[in-house]
């Protein structure tokens, strides 16, 4: 997610310690023929805050889930061109880091005509999602804050009216792709669970009312992600499904996503190492089934 917002909860969480080391299996019947693979996309994408990191300006973890279909597929030439902070405009223009000030090329630069696979994870930043859930947390109960669902209620929703604007955006993305890698697969990852229905206030401090409101626009952007890239012609691998039970409210040794205080090294809001690798597996037993 956007990375202006990120900063505000994070210095701790990269200062966190400790390596979880992930791998994951591909399935038996799986086939490999990829050779080149470039992962593009946001934080979501990138794992800032999961050791180990590498140095760049983006942030990236080398267990993040493009690293692990990347070893699991044993791919020859893997680039993860994915940053912290990006927007759809990233992938074909100039991005500046707020890590090192410096500039970072667009995310499409890293396409070729041979490349044979390219993820994707793109839109949360476009439509707020981050702004969305800082808006929502409230640390005191009722009716000491500012309930985000009621505040968006009773007029058009903002978030609804921003990632139905956004939605068209997909398929300009899955043809931009193919035209600079015309024989790749081209796969969007969506977004996790982020917190469960009703929440778990105030171990996580968004009232009930509010974590459901949260959650139900991250549904929307991926229901609106998957319409519009099938439709393109290219793939949607859910990860909603296979993250109920383990949100931010999931207790530690469960809990995927991290919740406004990270329980694991990570960033608030974001998945943590085992989210990734269920990322992971969940992307390689996609592409496996077709083999």
């Amino acid at each position: 997610m956007r990375w202006s917002i990120e900063c505000r909860f994070s210095a701790a969480a990269f200062a966190a310690a400790g390596v979880v080391a992930l791998s994951v299996a591909p399935p038996a019947s799986a086939e490999q023929a990829i050779g080149s693979y470039v992962a593009l996309g946001d934080s979501f994408v990138a794992g800032p805050g999961i050791p180990p990191s590498t140095s760049d300006e983006c942030g990236r973890s080398e267990v993040n889930y493009p690293t692990l279909v990347a070893e699991t597929l044993g791919v020859a030439e893997f680039v993860d061109a994915s940053c912290s902070g990006a927007v759809s405009s990233d992938l074909h223009g100039r991005q500046i880091s707020v890590l090192t000030r410096s500039a970072v090329p667009p995310q499409y630069d890293a396409l070729r005509p041979h490349t044979d696979l390219v993820t994707v994870g793109i839109g949360g930043n476009d439509i707020g999602l981050v702004q969305l859930a800082i808006s929502c947390t409230n640390v005191a109960p009722p009716p000491q804050g500012v309930s985000c669902a009621e505040s968006n209620s009773g007029r058009p929703d903002p978030y609804d009216i921003a990632i139905d604007t956004f939605a068209s955006r997909y398929a300009v993305i899955v043809e931009e792709i193919r035209t600079r890698s015309p024989h790749a697969d081209i796969v969007f990852v969506g977004y996790p669970t982020g917190i469960r229905d009703g929440g778990c206030f105030p171990e996580q401090q968004m009232w009930p009312q509010d974590a459901t409101y949260l959650q139900s626009k991250i549904d929307r952007l991926n229901t609106v992600m998957a319409e519009q890239v099938v439709g393109a012609g290219a793939r949607f691998v859910d990860l909603r499904t296979s993250t109920i039970g383990h949100d931010a409210c999931a207790t530690p040794e469960q809990r995927w996503m991290e919740g406004i205080v990270p329980s694991s090294p990570g960033i608030p809001l974001h998945p943590n190492a085992a989210g990734h690798r269920n990322a992971a597996e969940r992307v390689v037993s996609a592409l496996s089934a077709d083999n």
